[in-house]
This record gives structure tokens, C-alpha cells and sequence, in this order.
């Protein structure tokens, strides 16, 4: 039988999607499963986007130009500007999701074994990318016991050698829910200009700030342009993640030029997605107003009823809708599957992300779930509960 690639073979699996099979497998057996693992938000979707494509009279569904329509560029550079970073639509090019902004970024400034510095615990997909562009993720560990904050900024520059292409932060974060401070980010980017390389910020979760706290851009940094690249999507802005669309966003032109050369071997991004993301920017600050009042008490709920149980460690959220939950076992991918398969509270149990997958150390997080508080407040109280009463029973 022919072989497959080793860099399929070394091809991660998703932590967030490997135990869907047990999940269906309950779900077939009539238990209901509380999702917990997947940032899938019940947040509706903005009416506008919807009736958009419902109402559109395309008689011909066309390729869209490769860097995305021209007024869906012009509308996302004005949603820039509202937040004081003033871009031009020629610096963007919109992306089937986040996903394929950051493989054409890894793609478009490093080549094979040039190496990634990324803090961790980090989106788990970007394992996922680096191996499938033959990039090195060189990890830097943050800890939970400060809350995930930046490591010492020392901590970096031992990591920076001849191979290092770029330094990559999701701020806010997933899967810590962390939020850098505009000093935290400052430090970055003396760092990158001092040693001539990329600052890429995944910043899907911009409008999610919590405490009083605001988003610090890199972008909004000075004398960094050449420097910065902003990975962007609607999905969970817009509660869109069906539509996936995603942009990437820099003024370094030489950088975009190539990242469209990327762009244009895929051809173009879905047409009627780009429509439906073009009306959602009209999307009223009131939206995110009671989106983020809601996502705010969710969390504290969560944190609150996390810390009821004994033996549990957590990080507080400050931004996104993530918490890293350190639970009293030893692992927490047997302890997630048997969840599913085993364990059940009046025929309910719960699916959560092992946090292992999010970790490039092998070793590290073995013990620590990932929960996505997307779901409802009697939801998210009766999950805990069922985790609470796993606990007291679980042996490893």
C-alpha cells in the first residue's frame, strides 16, 4: 500500500475535535452531551448579515477578486478606523477564515525549518499550520499561576536566533482568555524592530474585553509597520463561524503582495459569505455592548462555580470566552474520553478540550482542560455541576 507524507504523519490532531466520535457515539446512545469544548457561540448572528445573502439577485455566482471584493475591503478598513487604526483597504486580504490569514502569513515570512516563536498555551491549530508549512514553533511558557501573563521579555530574546521569523501572540487569548497590556505589547515591539522580525497578533477576539480593560492593537504601535501583521475574522465577532471569512491585515506591502501570490493559487474567498460579513460590519456598537455584558457574566459565573470545587485551579479570563481549568488528576484526555463514554448525571455529561493540545512542551497541561463559556448561564452551572460530580468519583 502506498505511504502517506511524514508531515502528514506528524500532522497534529485537533484537541478541540478528536473526541467528537465518543460525543456522537453518546449523543446516539440518547444522553445529552454539554458542549464545553468548542468556541461555537449561541450569540445569534446579526439579522443584516443574514437577509443579505437571502435577498441578494445574484444570477451568476462568480469568483470574487482574489484579495476580496472591493467594497468589503473599504468596509473593513472603516471598521479599522473606527477603532482609532487607520488602515487602507490595499493592506487587506480577505481569507477563508482566520485559518488560511495565518497558514498564507506562516507561508508567505518563513521558510522550511525557519522557526515561530509563539507563548504557550496557544490555539491549538497553529501546531496545525506550522507543521503543514514546515515551520518550527518555538514555545515560551506562560503559567497559569500568572494567569497566563507575557513571560519575561528576556524569556524571548534567549529563544531569537538566525532561523526566528516571527514572534506570534492571540491577544486576547485563546485558550488562557489573557489580555495583553499596551506595555506587555510595547515590549514586544521593541523586540521585533531590535532584531528585524515579524510581529503577527491573532486579534479575532478584539471586541471581547472584560473589567473595564481595553484591547491594545499592534497596530496601533508606532514605528512598527513593517512589522505587524493582524490576523482578523468574523466568526466570533459577528457569532459567524459557518461563514468563514477571515482577513489579514498589514502595511508592510511587500508582505501583502506576497501573501496574495498565496492567495491567488486558492483563486478567491466565497462569494456569499463575503456578502453576509459586508453587511455585518453595520453591526451597532449596542450589539457588542450586550454581546460582551453577556459573555462577562458567564465567565464570572463559571469562575465562581469552578471554585466551589476542591482541588481546582483557574485562571481568570480578561478578554475571549476561554478559561484554562487545572483539575486534580493526572490526565486529562482519559479523563475527558471517559466523560463521554462512562460518566453520566441524569443522562447528561459534559465534552471539554484536554489542554495538553495546546502546549508545543510535551508534558505540559497534561492535567488542565480548556472550557469555552459560549454556552447559556443554566447551562454552563449544570456543566460544572456534572464535572464537580465527576470528580468525586473519577480514578484515573
Amino acid at each position: 500500500m502506498p505511504s502517506v507524507s511524514n508531515k502528514g504523519l506528524q500532522m497534529p490532531q485537533s484537541p478541540i475535535r478528536k473526541l467528537v466520535p465518543f460525543a456522537e457515539n453518546a449523543k446516539k446512545n440518547g444522553v445529552k452531551v454539554i458542549h464545553l469544548n468548542i468556541g461555537q457561540p449561541d450569540i445569534k448572528t446579526p439579522q443584516q448579515a443574514l437577509d443579505a445573502v437571502k435577498n441578494n439577485d445574484i444570477a451568476v455566482l462568480e469568483y470574487s477578486r482574489t484579495e476580496g471584493s472591493e467594497t468589503f475591503r473599504t468596509k473593513i478598513a472603516q471598521y479599522y478606523s473606527k477603532n482609532n487604526i487607520p488602515v487602507d483597504p490595499s493592506d487587506i486580504i480577505v481569507t477563508t477564515g482566520g485559518s488560511e490569514a495565518l497558514s498564507f502569513t506562516m507561508n508567505s515570512i518563513a521558510d522550511t525549518d525557519d522557526e515561530i516563536i509563539i507563548p504557550e498555551p496557544f490555539y491549538a491549530n497553529y501546531n496545525g499550520f506550522a507543521t503543514a508549512c514546515g515551520v518550527k514553533v518555538v514555545p515560551v511558557v506562560s503559567k497559569l499561576e500568572n494567569n497566563f501573563a507575557l513571560p519575561p521579555i528576556e524569556e524571548f530574546e534567549k529563544l531569537i536566533t538566525s532561523r526566528t521569523r516571527a514572534i506570534l501572540i492571540c491577544n486576547p487569548g485563546n485558550p488562557t482568555g489573557y489580555l495583553y497590556s499596551k506595555e506587555e505589547i510595547q515590549k514586544l515591539a521593541k523586540l521585533v524592530k531590535k532584531h528585524n522580525i515579524f510581529l503577527v497578533a491573532d486579534e479575532v477576539y478584539r471586541e471581547f474585553t472584560y473589567d473595564n480593560r481595553t484591547h491594545a492593537s499592534i497596530l496601533k504601535e508606532e514605528g512598527i509597520d513593517d512589522h505587524a501583521i493582524i490576523i482578523d475574522s468574523v466568526s466570533k465577532r459577528y457569532s459567524m463561524c459557518g461563514a468563514r471569512i477571515g482577513f489579514l491585515v498589514s502595511k508592510n506591502k511587500e508582505f501583502i503582495a506576497t501573501a496574495l501570490k498565496f492567495a491567488q493559487a486558492r483563486l478567491s474567498p466565497p462569494t456569499y459569505a463575503q456578502i453576509a460579513s459586508e453587511a455585518a460590519m453595520d453591526t451597532p456598537d449596542t450589539y457588542f455592548e450586550e454581546v460582551k455584558t453577556e459573555y462577562e457574566t458567564r465567565r464570572n459565573l463559571l469562575i465562581a462555580e469552578l471554585q466551589k470545587i476542591e482541588g481546582i485551579k483557574i485562571a481568570k479570563p480578561q478578554g475571549a470566552f476561554y478559561c484554562i481549568a487545572e483539575l486534580p488528576i493526572k490526565d486529562a484526555d482519559h479523563f475527558a474520553q471517559w466523560l463521554l463514554e462512562d460518566f453520566r448525571v441524569d443522562n447528561e455529561t459534559v465534552m471539554v478540550a484536554p489542554a495538553a493540545g495546546f502546549y508545543a512542551t510535551e508534558g505540559l497541561g497534561t492535567n488542565q482542560i480548556r472550557i469555552a463559556y459560549v454556552l447559556d448561564k443554566e447551562s454552563l452551572k449544570r456543566a460544572v455541576h456534572i464535572l464537580a460530580e465527576a470528580l468525586k468519583i473519577y480514578k484515573g
